[in-house]
């Protein structure tokens, strides 16, 4: 109900919104604020229409049965990512350690299902791969608006959420132009990053797919699983 109440209210905003820009051009100096009677009655259902459109248009994640499809879709919406790697500084040597990453597994609306990121060897966690690249990586819709907006707190498993086992690898080619597209596309702040650190593009090779998007328990899905499914198909 809150979740109605709240989409309500951001309908009411966007309306509110679109009246002033269509009535803009009509207003002069001291006339009284807009009402929906100064409004052609049409015009007024049409930008009602577009606004109610524009909220139902937000992320549509896919049925929590399609544990493959959820994967992929978090995947895809992600912009960064938790990535644990197993330490090589003391004094935690040995122990996880968790960092914060750009990732990208594709241009918006050109998924690979990969991870790509863009490394350089100065920074902590890129050290701690020289000497075990084995590493674990989360991702989330809470940093997305699906989950704010349904209600739903990060820890919920509501709240999609996946984990990906694997390891890192640099890549070079053909698979690191595409990187560089599915980065840069997504992080064009990267363009400008000094030259001097020497970065370089990896991938995630992922070994298995943790899903985390409803009650019963995390699912798994095997790399064969998520490579094949479809992220964007049309559900009901």
């Amino acid at each position: 109900m809150e979740a109605f109440i709240v989409k309500l209210q951001q309908s009411a905003s966007c309306l509110h919104v679109q009246l002033l820009r269509f009535l803009k051009p009509r207003i002069v100096l001291q006339t009284p604020t807009p009402t929906m009677s100064a409004v052609p009655r049409p015009v007024c259902a049409l930008i009602l229409g577009l606004c109610l459109a524009s909220l139902s248009a937000g992320l549509r994640i896919p049925p929590h049965d399609q544990v493959a499809r959820v994967a992929r879709f978090v995947a895809h919406q992600c912009d960064w990512a938790s990535m644990a790697t197993i330490s090589s500084h003391r004094p935690v040597a040995g122990q996880p350690f968790s960092n914060v990453f750009s990732v990208s597994d594709g241009p918006p609306g050109s998924s690979s299902g990969v991870p790509f990121m863009y490394l350089t060897r100065m920074e902590i966690s890129v050290q701690d791969l020289q000497v075990n690249p084995q590493a674990s990586l989360s991702m989330s819709l809470a940093q997305t608006d699906y989950c704010r907006q349904e209600g739903f707190d990060p820890q919920s498993p509501l709240c999609a959420h996946i984990i990906l086992s694997g390891s890192v690898l640099q890549v070079n080619g053909t698979e690191a132009q595409f990187a560089k597209k599915a980065l840069f596309s997504r992080h064009p702040e990267m363009i400008d990053w000094p030259t001097d650190h020497n970065w370089f593009f990896a991938k995630f090779n992922i070994t298995q797919v943790w899903v985390l998007d409803y009650f019963g328990g995390v699912k798994t899905v095997t790399p064969e699983e998520y490579f094949q499914a479809p992220p964007y198909r049309k559900h009901l």
